[in-house]
């Protein structure tokens, strides 16, 4: 297989990469608040992500088919061995990832559902150390810690004022998150081969396939005739603002500055699902969810300081 045309190896010095990826983070976020907004007009699980991906797939399409025509390298490069595990790779983290997050916010508001999300990083650094060869950074424990002592803050208050389905939500969201860590180690290597662009819409398309034939299976095809016109409206938002834009973008930066640092560019994230739920939603913000977010975002900002010093003193 030829890899002239492969793109340079991600360096976690690349300002452009890092602006890729936290506009991909601050799009994702509102992810949380549109789903909420269609739970409250009685939408399903099953059909809200298959609105999201009946929106996104013709432009995944569209992009894919252009950018087969125009280069030629690429289409040398699709051998059945890199589509198909470019596919395995997108219904890991579109399919499996994004269907245990929309069902974890049945039971969690968007704000914590955020931050539980938000862990995401501490597992893409596990991930690296037991299956991928990365080297384990002990100083960044600390921050792990202070994090996770933040969503416990926030986990108590919802356990003392709303514990039902707190449990199963919490962990439907963590499952989400550990997915989402293993997608973006195996989404990495796939860019390195064929580019974010054609990985992207490989991926994607392939998980909405998935996800729109589920829907199909559960409600039927007249299912999506029975849709209010604000459902519509939540699911064009969600393919659009929610995948559309933010998986380019999230996967550009992650093909030029590394799974690691593209995770710990996510707090802005947790930030701007916050203002939109208190605003939007209506969603409570005491001062235990204070607390709780800073030490989440804190915790954050030390992993990532932490992990800059630990590769320098390493080399």
């Amino acid at each position: 297989m030829t890899t002239t045309t492969n793109p340079p190896a991600p360096t976690a010095s690349d300002p452009l990469g890092y602006a890729f990826a936290v506009a991909g983070a601050v799009l994702f976020s509102t992810k949380g608040i549109f789903i909420k907004l269609a739970y409250a007009h009685g939408v399903s699980t099953e059909m809200l992500l298959s609105l999201r991906m009946l929106v996104a797939l013709p432009v995944y399409l569209v992009i894919l088919v252009t950018l087969l025509r125009r280069e030629e390298s690429l289409r040398r490069l699709l051998t059945p061995t890199i589509v198909l595990s470019s596919m395995a790779v997108g219904i890991l983290g579109y399919y499996i990832a994004s269907y245990l997050d929309f069902l974890g916010l049945n039971f969690l508001t968007a704000q914590y559902e955020r931050l539980v999300l938000f862990t995401y990083p501490f597992f893409v650094l596990l991930f690296g150390v037991w299956f991928f060869g990365d080297r384990m950074l002990w100083p960044v424990v600390p921050a792990m810690l202070v994090s996770y002592a933040g969503l416990l803050v926030i986990f108590g208050w919802n356990l003392a004022i709303n514990p039902d389905g707190l449990l199963i939500g919490t962990l439907f969201v963590l499952g989400s998150a550990i997915t989402f860590a293993l997608y973006q180690h195996l989404a990495k290597r796939q860019m390195l081969v064929i580019g974010a662009g054609l990985f992207t819409c490989i991926g994607m398309s392939t998980a909405a396939v998935v996800a729109i034939a589920q829907n199909l299976i559960i409600a039927g095809p007249a299912s999506y005739l029975t849709l209010s016109p604000p459902i519509w409206g939540y699911g064009l938002a969600l393919g659009v603002l929610g995948t559309v834009l933010p998986s380019f973008l999230m996967n550009m930066g992650m093909a030029r500055i590394g799974a690691r640092a593209t995770s710990s560019t996510g707090a802005f994230g947790p930030v701007v699902t916050i203002i939109i739920a208190v605003w939007i939603l209506g969603e409570p913000f005491t001062i235990y969810h204070a607390i709780g977010t800073a030490l989440v975002l804190a915790g954050s900002v030390l992993f990532s300081r932490a992990e800059r010093r630990a590769r320098r003193a390493t080399g």
